[in-house]
């Protein structure tokens, strides 16, 4: 796959601690997204933060939490992200996703086997 030019990247901020079932909701977003044929996703993980519940988590070891910051990043064309859309509603109760125009400078993965 190519991309290149303008694309959108979608970004969904949950806690590491979230699951659907007993799936880590970052794991099945990236499973999700995998599935739905995207250009690509990551994981990355937080230090410190917090959100609508006010509390903060942070790594740091006086104040040690297990539900720190997650962000899930995709980048890919706008129409395949807004059709991605869906599927984040039937998993995602509780976080932020944004969504912002990106320009890709290059992007190009490998052959398929």
């Amino acid at each position: 796959m190519r991309l290149e030019g303008e694309a959108k990247r979608l970004t969904v901020y949950v806690g590491e601690d979230d699951v659907v079932g007993r799936v880590p909701l970052a794991t099945e977003i990236v499973h999700r997204a995998h599935a739905a044929g995207l250009a690509g996703a990551s994981v990355f993980r937080g230090v410190e933060g917090y959100g609508a519940s006010n509390h903060i988590h942070t790594a740091r070891i006086l104040r040690l939490s297990e539900d720190l910051p997650v962000a899930v990043v995709i980048v890919d064309r706008a129409d395949r992200i807004e059709a991605f859309l869906p599927q984040l509603d039937e998993v995602v109760t509780e976080g932020l996703v944004t969504l912002e125009d990106v320009h890709v400078v290059k992007y190009v993965g490998r052959p398929e086997a």
